[in-house]
Formats: structure tokens, sequence, C-alpha cells
């Protein structure tokens, strides 16, 4: 019994002896013999570094690149770490930087919370890959100093700028704005698609987690890395911008100051949509353009920053005639084959009120829109406005007429895919009566006293999208598609298709016969009225000219069209600012673009006026 119990007390004193022999062997290994546990053993914190993703690249229709990414990189610095004996003029010939920035970068206050002495901060930022290049060869002999890698914009051609836009770095407002999203540094697009689609092409952000000692020094990936989180690419874009397009309206719109868009009507893609005067968008590029670029650019005396395509707001002249007349003849107020006499103007009671250019007397409608008489839409937006309350209560009749305005999208955003679209105007009737209820208390108006309404003038404003829109309803025979740049989206190896509001079928309320009239009309303008310089050999154009009258100046010049007449590919509309009347410069134009689209080269017979429009210089003066 005693032996027994004698040999398991000896057994369970050998066990122990084994353990802590063990336990010192595994001491003394971690200790003395295994330097890497001994590395982490001083990490002291993790580092979260964030790993940027690649922002989505844009296409044109066709496939061609129009913004691409350019890889560049941020170096950044820790303070502490920075070896004070590093050979500083090797340093900075490397980076192409002189010794004061050096010593100025590096010069923290370090007693403010913003900065501190283990904690990595930008110092030199958008560094080229080919200059890196050369960096990376020697960065071992700088300790303190790591790569981080960026995707800056590029821009393989010079053109869609103000469709494009750009990105910057984020400001504070950003950063509070995002819910987390931002920090700084980072960029975010500001304009153009860039703006209209950053949580698409922006990506997500990975993440990094980097062991560090207590002097801030990288010690190895945290657990092998199996906590990071890899970024997410941003997704790309094909734009319905037909390239080749969208140069040659620039072409025909250099020195001038307007804007053009085509579009698909069947579908509202469009095809070109440009803003004079442009720009370089590599201007605006971040670590490529100059520095001052921005603010020269809008600082510029004919603000070239500004989109006319959709934030201008213009009185569109004649251009609203055709729509006076598919109220007139959906409302009943007009007969196709009225006929109003105009003795050179609009008369009221003996006087003289609205001035008209001579033509023949307008026997219908249509004849009626050939030659863009003032008198004969006068008349007709005159009864449409007295048809509902009779002349001492107009209010009805105005409100009748601008329900059909509503519906055409007119006052109103049609949600095109770019920021800062503006609404257009047109006034209500409730405008009217306080209006002159303040000239005059009591004082009532009626339609005479509104008649320019009737030809596109007085409050009436009108974007060049919503005058395009207008085209493409005419050639649509009364519906439309909201106009839209972007095609498709692509992402895990799939097209996403745009939004379903780009699909949705617009009615406007008017009968598709009354269409045919305005459209046969719109035919007579290019080859009998006031654009014969639109007429395209073996294409039937259907457009219509408009001159807006300019207080501040020449007169605008305006037109818009579609073609072919039956099955329509095209919708345009050009507005060139100062260029007087529109048959001159506007149509013209219009109508070399449409011949573009269609058939791909310009005739022999019209060269001589494709160089014209080319050279023409429209600028106004500019004043010092």
């Amino acid at each position: 019994m005693a032996d027994s119990f004698s040999q398991r007390q000896y057994t369970i004193r050998i066990i122990f002896a084994v353990v802590a022999i063990g336990l010192i062997l595994r001491t003394f290994y971690l200790q003395l013999l295994d330097s890497t546990y001994r590395a982490k053993a001083e990490a002291t914190t993790i580092d979260e570094q964030i790993v940027y993703p690649s922002r989505g690249v844009i296409y044109d229709r066709e496939g061609r690149l129009l913004v691409f990414n350019d890889p560049s990189y941020d170096l950044m610095v820790t303070y502490n770490q920075v070896d004070p004996d590093m050979d500083t003029v090797a340093f900075c010939q490397l980076l192409d930087i002189d010794v004061d920035y050096f010593k100025k970068t590096l010069d923290k206050n370090w007693k403010s919370p913003r900065y501190s002495k283990s904690v990595p901060f930008p110092f030199l930022t958008n560094i080229s890959s080919e200059r890196f290049a050369a960096f990376e060869e020697r960065i071992y002999q700088f300790p303190g100093f790591r790569p981080l890698l960026r995707h800056t914009r590029g821009y393989p051609h010079t053109n869609a700028a103000h469709i494009l836009g750009y990105t910057r770095e984020v400001n504070q407002k950003d950063i509070e704005r995002s819910n987390g999203i931002y920090r700084p540094g980072d960029y975010i697009g500001k304009s153009g698609l860039e703006l209209a689609y950053e949580d698409t092409l922006r990506g997500e952000k990975g993440i990094q987690l980097i062991l560090k000692d207590n002097l801030g020094r990288d010690v190895g990936t945290y657990k092998e890395g199996n906590l990071d989180e890899e970024p997410i690419s941003g997704k790309n874009f094909v734009t319905t911008i037909d390239l080749e397009l969208q140069q040659y309206g620039e072409l025909l719109m250099q020195n001038k100051i307007g804007s053009i868009i085509a579009l698909d009507p069947s579908s509202g893609e469009i095809l070109a949509m440009i803003s004079t005067p442009t720009y370089d968008p590599n201007l605006l590029a971040i670590g490529k353009g100059n520095g001052n670029a921005y603010a020269t650019l809008a600082n510029s005396q004919h603000n070239t920053l500004f989109d006319r395509s959709v934030m201008a707001q213009y009185p569109p002249g004649s251009l609203f005639k055709p729509l006076v007349a598919l109220i007139g003849l959906q409302t009943g107020v007009l007969n196709p084959d009225r006929t109003i006499y105009c003795p050179g103007a609009y008369y009221f009671e003996g006087m003289r009120l609205t001035g008209c250019h001579g033509h023949p007397t307008c026997f219908d409608v249509e004849t009626a829109i050939q030659h863009s008489c003032n008198a004969y839409f006068v008349t007709v937006f005159r009864d449409i406005v007295d048809s509902q309350g009779g002349v001492h209560n107009p209010e009805i009749g105005l409100d009748l007429f601008n329900s059909y305005l509503d519906k055409f999208g007119i006052g109103s955003k049609l949600g095109i895919d770019v920021p800062r679209e503006k609404r257009g105007n047109y006034p209500s009737s409730k405008y009217y009566t306080d209006y002159f209820n303040k000239q005059q208390e009591g004082q009532r108006w009626n339609s005479i006293w509104i008649r320019s309404l009737g030809i596109g003038q007085g409050e009436l404003l009108m974007t060049n999208l919503q005058m395009v829109n207008l085209a493409a309803i005419i050639a649509n025979r009364g519906w439309y598609k909201t106009p839209h740049l972007v095609h498709s989206i692509i992402g895990d190896n799939a097209n996403i298709t745009v939004p379903d509001k780009f699909q949705e079928t617009h009615e406007v309320g008017i009968d598709a016969k009354h269409f045919e009239h305005v459209i046969d009309g719109m035919e007579r303008v290019v080859l009998s009225g006031t654009a014969r310089s639109a007429f395209i050999p073996g294409v039937s154009v259907c457009g219509k000219t408009g001159t807006a009258e300019n207080p501040h100046g020449e007169d605008h010049s305006i037109f818009f069209a579609f073609a072919p007449k039956d099955n329509p590919k095209i919708a345009i509309a050009v507005y060139i600012e100062n260029a007087g009347f529109g048959g001159t410069y506007a149509a013209p134009i219009a109508s070399l673009m449409i011949e573009k689209t269609l058939n791909d080269t310009i005739h022999t017979s019209r060269q001589w006026m494709e160089k014209r429009m080319i050279d023409a210089n429209l600028m106004p003066e500019e004043t010092p």
C-alpha cells in the first residue's frame, strides 16, 4: 500500500518536472531565439491603412475611352522614423523638390492635436508613376517614408469637359456630409458625370491592418492579413455620347458662345452635348493641370465652366410657335386650315404692337410655321387664353395653356443625369395677377398684355435641353423619354441597365394627328422657308428657326430640328448667343451635325458652308 502511494508521488513529481522543463525551454525560445515573436511583443498599436480602389472608367457609345485612371503616389511620412542623417539632397533630387520644401513640410506644430510624430501624414502628393519608379529603387535608404497608391483621372481627348466633369480633393463640408465615407485627402466628383454618378464610380476603399511598435514603425501585417479588406473598384460606364460627333460639334462651335444638343428621339440617348466656350478636361485633372487653371476658368469673362446646355435659361423665340400650334389644335381653338392675315405686324385696335417680316398670307398652320408669322401665333395664343373664361377671365385659359407646358417638361427639370439642371420658367396666372396688382391695386390683366408669350418671348425661358426635347416630342408625334447620358453600367462582368426613369415613356396629351400639320410646316421651313440653309440633299429635315431678342446686344440665333421626317434618328437644338437670325448660323450648324450623323460625311456641295461655320468668330469683344 505504502509502495503504491510512493510510486504515484514519484510519477507526479516526474510529470511536474517535465512540464516545468518544457515551459522553461519554450520561454527561452520565445524570448531569446524567436525574433518574430519578440518584435510582435513590442507592438503596441494596430494601424488601419486605407487601400484606395480604382475609379470606374468612362467610354463613349462605341467603346472609345473617354476617362481613364492614371496611377500616382502620395508619399507619407512618420516624423519620428525619419533618419536625421539621411541624404536629404539625393532625396530631394529624386522627387524634384528643393530642400526648403523638405524642411518646411516636416516642420509641423507638434503641440497641435492635428499632428503626431508617430502618425503618418502626407509629405508629397500626386507623384507620377514614372518619377516614383526611380524613387522606389532607393526608398529603403529613407526610413519613415512610405508610398500610398492613388488613382487620378486622365483624358485621352480634349472633348466633352462639361459632360464628364472633374474630380478634386474633398473639403470639410464633403467630409461632414458623407457619414464617414470620406476622409481628408480623398477625391470626389465635383461636376458632370463624375458628380452625378459619384456613388457608383468611386468604388469602396479597402483596409490593411499593420502592427506598429511604440515608435510607430511597421512590425508586420496583423493576423497574416486575414482581417484585411480588399478594395472594390468603381463600376465602368458606357455613355450615350458619340465621340466623333461630339468632336465635330465642338469644332463647329469654336469661337462661339452657346450650346448644341443632339439626341436619339426614340430612346432619349444624348449623342452630343456641347457647351461653349469649353476647355481641355486635362486642365482640371488632379496633379496634371495648372494649379491656377480652375480659378482662371471660373473667372473667365465668358464663364467657361458654365454648362450652357442645362444651366443657361434662354427665351425660345419662334421655336415656341409649333407648341402654340399644337395646343391650339388640341384644344379646338385652331383649325388646321385657318387663315390669319398678317399686314406685316400684329395690330390691336389700330395700334401696331408686334412686328413681323414680309411674307405671303398664311392660309393654314403649315404656312404659318413655314414663314414664322408673329401675327398668326399671337392671335392663336390669345384665342387659347380667352377661350375658357373670356376676355375678362384670362386666368382660366392661361392655366389650361400652362398645363400642356407641364406635360412637355417646360418649367421643370427634365431629370438628365448631370447636375445643376435648371427649370426654365413660364409665368403663371397668379404671377400676372400679383404683378399687375402690385403696379396698381385691383388692376386686371388680359391676353393682349401677355401676347409676347405666343412667340416665345416675355417671361418665358427654356434650357437648350428642353428645346431639343421639344424637337424630340414633335419627331415622336407626342411622347418622349427623359434625355440621358449613360447607356449602361458595367460591373461584375455584366451590364447593368440605366435607371427605370430613363426607360419610361412620357405622353404629352396631344393627339398624334395634330403633329402631322406641324411637321409638314417644319419641313417647309427647310425646303422653302426661313431655314433653307439647313437643306441636306437626300435627307428630309424638319426644323424651325428662332431669333430671340437680346436687350444686351445682338439677338440670339436658334434652330431646332429632327431628321429624317419619318422614323427620325436625330433631334437637335442649337443656340448661339449674339449670332443674329436663326437661319444664319444655328440652322446650318444643326444641319451639318445631322448630315454627319446620318451620312458620316459632308456633301461636297456643302463643304463651303462647313468651312464658313468653322471659321466664324462670333465672340463678343472682351471688356477691359
